[in-house]
Parts: C-alpha cells; structure tokens; sequence
C-alpha cells in the first residue's frame, strides 16, 4: 500500500488541537477495548488507491506467533468491525492454547464489499499490511475470503498459510473437529456417542456447514438445515435428504442438536429461549453473544460445546502446514477434540462451572505455564 500501516487511530501527524480533543474520547474507548481482555497489539492500514480498509488484532504471543484468517465483511461501521476483531483474536489465542499447539491468537479484518471483483488490489494492500507487521501475525482465510486469496497476500509477505497445493481450504477438516466434538457431547449428554436418528439443526451450510452435513447423513442422523443463501440449502436437501427452514425458524426446529456454522452471536437474548435442543455443538466462532448466555444455557440445561474448542480443526490444518505435517496427522489432531470436549465437560461438571468458563481455564492454564517459563529464561 502506499500509505505505510499505522497502529495509531490517528492518520495523520498533522491533526489541529480541536481535532484532537474530539479523537480522545475515541481513543480511550479503543484503549479500554484494547485492555478488556489484554491485547498487545492492534495496527489499521487503508491504501486509497485500492479502497482497502484493514484491522489486525494481535492477542497473544506466549506460545508462539500470532495466528488468524482475515475475514472480509461489510461491516456497518468500523467500531463494529473493532469489536469483531478483538473477541476473534482472543478466541485464537484460546483456540491454540487448548488445542496444543505453538501459536498465538490474531486475527485481521477488511471492511468492505466481500463480493467484489477487484481482489487482487486489496489482498496485495492487505499482504503489505501484515509484512509491516514482521512476522508477528500470519494470516489464513476467513469468512469471505479464499486460497486464492491468500494467493494474492503471499505476493507481497511470507507471512500467510492455507496457500493453494499446501493445506488449503480448512473446511473439510474444520467440520471433522466439530463432528467429533458433537459426538463428544452426544457421549456425555446420552452415554452414547452414536449419532444415528438424532435431529441435528444446522445454522449455515455453506463450506463447514456442507462438510458438517456430510459426516451427519452418513452417520444416519436426521438435517434440518437453513442458510441465506438458497442455492446452498438446496445442495444440502439435494445431496443429504435434509430438510430445510428458513433462518429465524432454525431456532424453533425440534432437534436434539443446534449447530450453529454461521456467523456470531447466535446465542444471544432472543434466541436462546426458543432453542428446544439439549445440545449445542457448531462451527461457527464467537457464538455466545455475551459471557452470561453461556451461563443461562448452563441454566436451562443445555449441554454447550465452547466454540473456540470445537471448530479447532481449522487452526490445526493452517498450523499442519506451517509445521510440515502429512494430512493424516492433521486429521487424527482434528480428531482429538473429541477428547477435549469431553475433558472440558468433565472440568464443567467437577468444578459446577458452565463450559465455556471450564475452556478457559484449561486454556488459561496452559498460557500461564507458557508465562511462567518465559520469566525463567534469562534475558525474557
């Protein structure tokens, strides 16, 4: 990009007093932002030529260098897509502590128009974005972005995974980690991990979701399925048998099972009290609203698989390729949440915490232990 990425919510040196008086407020409820769940590092780049207009959110290095996709939104603003990228980081750093592996947790995000046709401007304004950054973060796809894509960022850092011919799209084994952490459930709700006749709702079914599918139909279990895009829900009833319903009936379905593969906050005030499942294992990120739904699911009942822990397999595919492992060891680590699951549950119900607090305590565990290794070695 031709402007240089800044890390300040400033553009320019030369702001007049007055301006800078009205940017405080801002900036003191960036910093608050910032500090809520401790980030080291936030940078915003935008290139006027290509229209880019990008946010990295950098969470946590203890265990390694900062891993997260980019996801590209048209966001209403951009407090929103700050939010966004803050509570995606930090769920990285988390995904990667509990899975195991040496990474930390970032992520980044463009505003703007995910359709559009002029990719190959920004994904290079994007690439130069997370070079300026030196190896802090790497990014992979997200939400609205592809392998050729990161294609495009590679041109410009080396600094990228999920590259064409390497690991790829990480959809196949995303899902594989969310059907194992389903069954997982299934085993510590029923005493069975067998999924066959149970209704599972499925909340999105475009690559995760469709993979998702997938594994369910060939276990024997019954799909309700409803997307925003019909095209993808008619594959769905055209290749599983599943049966669909509009988005704001996904929530009211009798199923045992809602998996929500959309976007977040699915689990919010209004549609927690209409889900009539005993069981909630998705793919999608960031899907309690707020902390206290993770509480009131408790409450009612609801048997919760904490997002960051079961949708995992994607970070383990992007981390296969950085580390140089075979597909099979991406997917028998993919296949390992189940474990995890039924670890977090268990903790769940030793310590009568709701699941998503028992997560993070298994997460947080490790990172002060990565912490506390860090301050023995001298010159750290």
């Amino acid at each position: 990009m031709k402007a240089r990425a800044k890390s300040s919510v400033s553009s320019s040196r030369a702001v007049s007093s007055a301006k800078r008086a009205a940017a405080a407020p801002i900036e003191e409820g960036l910093f608050a932002l910032l500090g809520e769940h401790g980030h080291e590092q936030v940078s915003f780049a935008s290139d006027a030529d290509s229209g880019y207009r990008g946010i990295i959110a950098v969470h946590n290095t203890l265990l390694g260098p900062s891993l997260g996709g980019t996801r590209y939104w048209h966001y209403a603003n951009a407090g929103e897509a700050i939010r966004d990228v803050l509570r995606l980081s930090r769920a990285m750093t988390y995904k990667a502590a509990v899975a195991g592996l040496d990474l930390g947790g970032g992520k980044s995000v463009i505003i703007g128009d995910p359709d559009t046709a002029q990719r190959e401007p920004i994904f290079r304004a994007h690439g130069r974005h997370v070079e300026y950054l030196g190896g802090r973060y790497i990014t992979a796809e997200d939400v609205g972005t592809s392998p050729a894509d990161m294609e495009m960022v590679r041109r410009e850092t080396r600094h990228v995974a999920g590259l064409p011919g390497k690991s790829g799209d990480p959809s196949p084994v995303t899902a594989l980690g969310v059907y194992r952490g389903m069954k997982a459930c299934a085993r510590h709700r029923w005493g069975s991990d067998d999924l066959a006749g149970k209704a599972v709702a499925v909340q999105g079914v475009g690559h995760v979701g469709y993979h998702l599918c997938q594994h369910l139909h060939q276990e024997g279990a019954t799909l309700i399925v409803t997307d925003v895009v019909d095209e993808k829900v008619q594959r769905v009833v055209r290749d599983f048998g599943a049966t669909a319903v509009a988005p704001d009936e996904i929530y009211t379905a009798r199923a045992d099972i809602f998996a929500p593969c959309a976007l977040g906050a699915c689990i919010n005030d209004t549609t927690i009290r209409q889900l009539k499942v005993e069981i909630v294992a998705g793919g999608a990120n960031n899907q309690l609203a707020e902390e206290r739904h993770g509480d009131q699911l408790e409450e009612r009942g609801v048997t919760y698989a904490p997002d960051y822990v079961i949708n995992g397999g994607g970070l383990i595919n992007v981390n296969a390729e950085l580390a140089g492992w075979s597909p099979e060891r991406a997917h028998r680590k993919a296949e390992e949440i189940y474990d995890t699951i039924l670890r977090v549950l268990a903790i769940a119900r030793e310590e009568h915490i709701p699941s998503y607090r028992a997560a993070d305590r298994l997460a947080e565990r490790r990172l002060a232990d990565a912490a506390a290794r860090k301050r023995k070695v001298p010159g750290t």
